[in-house]
């Protein structure tokens, strides 16, 4: 079993974390300011903590990143492909923009020195690159941070690139039999400038020594939930998790 999915059966502390963790830093690198309790309070409906100047879209932020990435698992099995890439970013944008589909709209990207594509190229961008990547001859994490790269400059919806991205650099880690990772806001600068820059090989090792930090979160845990001896009798259905 994937020791990932081992740890949020076996720990609902390190399940809670992980889960509090992926959506807080997420948001956290868009620009969303609710705190990590402040982010617990809201998606694990935590009564006693009270919340004080709190917009609504960013409640809205925490509550569908929980539930995108709830799809996520629950399609563990499948392959990354254009009817799920959509689907999590329709959860992602659900009542803030409640797009459909990919963009029909120019966009621009703060801060970035590129244009992304016209809206009438990029499904069959999204197409060629899901091509590439899953015909790529390049080990699996440079595979992965390639086409978080491409998706990311494509930025093929009107919001929520990012996080649906960055929800796609974890199914596909999970999938594969690999830790997942959480992108912290003090990695923040280090993972624009490998977008920014193309740079596969940085990514890539960025993507390495998180899942070494996520290793030794799960560690904290679940003792030696890494090793070899796995215990493959484990349910691993996601659907009675209320995440």
């Amino acid at each position: 079993m994937n020791p990932f999915k081992k740890a949020i059966k076996e720990s609902q502390d390190y399940y809670e974390n992980f889960i509090t963790r992926s959506v807080h830093s997420s948001n956290k690198i868009e620009g969303n300011t609710l705190s990590y309790a402040e982010t617990y309070a809201i998606i694990f409906n935590d009564n006693s903590f009270s919340l004080s100047d709190v917009k609504p879209r960013e409640i809205y932020e925490a509550i569908n990143l929980k539930y995108a990435l709830q799809e996520s698992l629950k399609q563990q099995d499948n392959e990354i492909n254009p009817s799920l890439i959509v689907k999590l970013n329709e959860i992602i944008n659900k009542n803030i923009k409640d797009t459909s589909g990919y963009r029909k709209i120019p966009v621009f990207i703060r801060g970035a020195d590129f244009v992304p594509p016209e809206a009438k190229y990029v499904s069959n961008m999204v197409m060629e690159q899901l091509y590439f990547y899953n015909h790529s001859t390049l080990p699996l994490l440079e595979r992965i941070a390639d086409f978080h790269i491409q998706f990311e400059h494509i930025h093929p919806f009107e919001d929520g690139n990012g996080r649906t991205g960055r929800l796609l650099i974890n199914h596909e880690l999970i999938r594969n039999n690999e830790i997942p990772i959480v992108i912290p806001d003090n990695k923040r600068a280090e993972y624009f400038e490998y977008l920014q820059n193309y740079d596969v090989k940085g990514l890539a090792h960025m993507i390495e020594e998180l899942q070494k930090v996520e290793k030794e979160k799960m560690n904290l845990y679940v003792k030696e939930i890494v090793s070899e001896d796995i215990d493959k009798s484990i349910e691993e259905d996601f659907e009675d998790r209320d995440i």
